[in-house]
Formats: C-alpha cells, sequence, structure tokens
C-alpha cells in the first residue's frame, strides 16, 4: 500500500512553527503539541465507519449516526502519551494501550520494554502515535509487537517525519499507513530528524 498522507491545514503549520522553535516553555510546547494532534485526529479519524440511530429531537424522531468502530490509541512511550488527548477528544469511548519503546543511543535500535495492550485488538482500528518518525525503528517495532498481539488494522500517526523513516516502515510493514503534520529534510548523523523540533519526549515533560 505504501501510504503517507501528508495533513495540510493553516493553523497546524502555525503551531509546528511553535513546536519547532526552541524558546518555546515546556507547557507551551505541551499545549500545542495538544492542539496539533487534534487536527491529525480530525483528518485520520475521517474514514471511521458510522451506523445510523433513531435520535428523537424536540419535534420529531429521525436518523442520526454514531461510529461503528472498535478504535484503540496506542501511544509508544514516552513522547507519545502528549497526542493521546487529541484523539480522545473526539472518541472518549475509545482504549488506550502503552507501549514502550527507546532508541539505544549507540546502536539507534529499537528497545522493548513495556507493553499494555487492551483485549479485542484484533477487531479494533489501532492507532499508534509518536510526535516523530526519525529512523522508524521504535515505529516499526511497535507496529510488530501490535500484530503479534492480534492487530490486524493499524494507522501510524506522527507530528514530524523523516524520509528514512518513512521508507524504514513502509519496508517492512507496506500494509501500514502513515499520516503526519511534515516530512522533514533527512537524519543527522546522530539520527535525529533536521531541521526538527528537538527531543520531543524531553521538550514535552521538561527533562532535557
Amino acid at each position: 500500500m505504501n501510504h503517507v498522507e501528508v495533513i495540510d491545514h493553516p493553523i497546524l503549520k502555525r503551531d509546528l512553527s511553535v513546536l519547532r522553535n526552541a524558546a518555546t516553555p515546556y507547557g507551551v510546547f505541551r499545549n500545542t503539541l495538544r492542539d496539533i494532534s487534534s487536527i491529525l485526529a480530525y483528518e485520520v479519524l475521517r474514514s471511521l465507519r458510522v451506523k445510523e440511530v433513531p435520535v428523537v429531537t424536540p419535534l420529531e424522531t429521525t436518523m442520526g449516526h454514531e461510529v461503528d468502530e472498535n478504535v484503540i490509541v496506542v501511544p509508544i512511550l514516552r513522547a507519545g502519551l502528549g497526542m493521546i488527548d487529541g484523539f480522545v477528544q473526539f472518541l472518549p469511548s475509545a482504549r488506550v494501550g502503552h507501549l514502550g519503546m527507546y532508541r539505544d543511543e549507540t546502536t539507534h535500535e529499537p528497545v522493548d520494554y513495556y507493553s499494555n495492550i487492551p483485549s479485542g485488538i484484533e477487531d479494533a482500528t489501532v492507532i499508534v502515535v509518536d510526535p516523530m518518525l526519525a529512523t522508524g525503528g521504535s515505529a516499526s517495532g511497535a507496529i510488530k509487537h501490535l500484530k503479534e498481539v492480534g492487530a490486524r488494522q493499524i494507522k501510524l500517526v506522527t507530528l514530524v517525519s523523516a524520509p528514512e523513516g518513512i521508507a524504514f516502515v513502509h519496508k517492512h510493514h507496506p500494509d501500514v499507513a502513515i499520516y503526519t503534520a511534515v516530512v522533514d529534510r533527512e537524519l543527522d548523523e546522530n539520527a535525529y530528524i533536521r531541521p526538527g523540533l528537538g527531543d520531543a519526549g524531553d521538550r514535552i515533560f521538561g527533562t532535557n
């Protein structure tokens, strides 16, 4: 499939500039990431199935709609936690899993250290969220883990993506669609995205 959708929106572009700015305070960074995640979520959730249900208005009964899919949002710890609210505000019934993957700073390979995934993943639309898609190792490892526990329909949502990361995920998981706000230029020698926005986890939680 090899599908990548770069979501184009003027407010998203404005807010992305706030996140790129090294002078942006932690609190502003967190709030802005939440706002951007809402825009991404709105577009990613566009394809959800709905079913008709009766609705009683003040004047008569008519037909309305409700979402007819089981949705599980899985943030890749820890930075992915900053994107959850953007999705669950639209789908309060969505369940949230947690998957811990970190990048070894020497080998740049993903290390899996924690997993807590809701039941019923086999029949769910699984949305993996992580602000940065750099080498693609962590995202690919997370997708592999989710497939091994039964996930069959997976979408990957990122804020900033590198071409190398997109290519890596598509190589190993050509069936997984990637949604992102922007595709940046490249990875540097330390596997950081350029121009990027630094370490998203550190900037969310103030640990840099």
